[in-house]
C-alpha cells in the first residue's frame, strides 16, 4: 500500500493545529473489590498526544493500558482527573454526547476483532455508516475505498470465518475508519496474531495514520512493535514510568 504525507492539519484553524488532540490530567481509576478492597488501575496519569502521532502504550498485563484507553475513548469514566479530546472535556460529557463522540470521531480496534459472523467483510465495514444514516451510495463508495485501502477489495463478500486472523483484523481496521475519525484507539490489536502478521497489522496502522490523517494510540505488550511508533509510553502499576520518542520511522 502506498502512503502519503498527511496535510489535513494544515487546513485546521491555528489554535487546533497547536492544541493536542488528547490531553489527560491526573487520571485515576479505582475499582472497588469485595470485602472493602480497592484496585488502583490508574494512579494520576498525565499526558498529551499531538495530532498525527502513532503512540504505543506498553506494559505488562495489569499495568493499566486498557483502562487508560477506555477512559480516553469515553468507554469508562475516571475516579478523578480529566480527559480532553480536541479541546472538549470528555469526562464532563453526558452518555448521549459520549455515544456521538464514539460514533463520529473515534475509531476502535480490539484484539478480538469484533466482527459480526453472519455479515460479509463489506457489510461489517458498513455497520458504522448505517448508524450515522449515510446514503446507500455513500456507504458503498466508502466501504469500497476502505477495503481497497487495507488490501481486501477482492475479499469483500467473504464472511469472517472465511478470512484469516490477519484479514479479519484488517476488516476491523477498515470498519474503525468508516466514519473518518480523528483518533484511532487500538487495544492489543495484534494479540491474537502471529508475530509476522502482527507486524504487518501494525505497519498498516502506521501507514493509515499517515494517509488518512488520523492519530492513533495503540496498547501492546509486544516490544517488537515499538520501533514502528512515533512515541512509546510505558505503564507500570497504573503510572507512567517512561515516555520517549521511538527511533526514526523507516521510510
Amino acid at each position: 500500500m502506498t502512503t502519503a504525507t498527511d496535510d489535513t492539519w494544515r487546513y485546521l484553524p491555528p489554535e487546533r493545529r497547536i492544541r493536542p488532540i488528547v490531553q489527560v490530567e491526573g487520571l485515576t481509576r479505582d475499582y472497588p473489590m469485595g470485602g472493602g478492597g480497592v484496585v488502583h488501575a490508574l494512579g494520576g496519569v498525565s499526558m498529551s498526544v499531538a495530532r498525527g502521532q502513532l503512540v504505543v502504550v506498553q506494559g505488562r498485563s495489569g499495568s493499566g493500558k486498557t483502562t487508560l484507553l477506555n477512559l480516553i475513548g469515553g468507554l469508562d469514566r475516571p475516579t478523578r482527573g480529566t480527559v480532553s479530546f480536541d479541546g472538549e472535556d470528555v469526562t464532563a460529557m453526558s452518555e448521549r454526547e459520549l455515544i456521538r463522540l464514539r460514533r463520529h470521531r473515534i475509531g476502535f480496534i480490539f484484539q478480538a476483532f469484533g466482527l459480526i459472523p453472519i455479515l460479509s467483510a463489506a457489510e461489517n465495514v458498513e455497520v458504522p455508516l448505517r448508524l450515522t444514516h449515510a446514503s446507500v451510495d455513500e456507504r458503498e463508495e466508502r466501504v469500497r475505498i476502505l477495503l481497497e485501502l487495507v488490501g481486501l477489495g477482492e475479499r469483500a463478500r467473504h464472511r469472517p470465518h472465511e478470512l484469516s486472523g490477519g484479514e479479519q483484523q484488517r476488516v476491523a481496521i477498515a470498519r474503525s475508519l468508516a466514519n473518518k475519525p480523528s483518533l484511532l484507539i487500538a487495544d492489543e490489536p495484534t494479540g491474537q496474531l502471529d508475530s509476522q502478521t502482527g507486524r504487518t497489522i501494525m505497519t498498516l496502522i502506521r501507514a493509515l495514520v499517515r494517509s488518512e490523517g488520523v492519530t492513533a494510540i495503540v496498547a501492546t505488550h509486544d516490544p517488537v512493535l515499538i520501533d514502528l511508533a512515533d512515541r512509546a509510553i510505558e505503564l507500570s502499576d497504573g503510572r507512567i514510568v517512561s515516555d520517549s520518542t521511538a527511533a526514526t520511522l523507516a521510510s
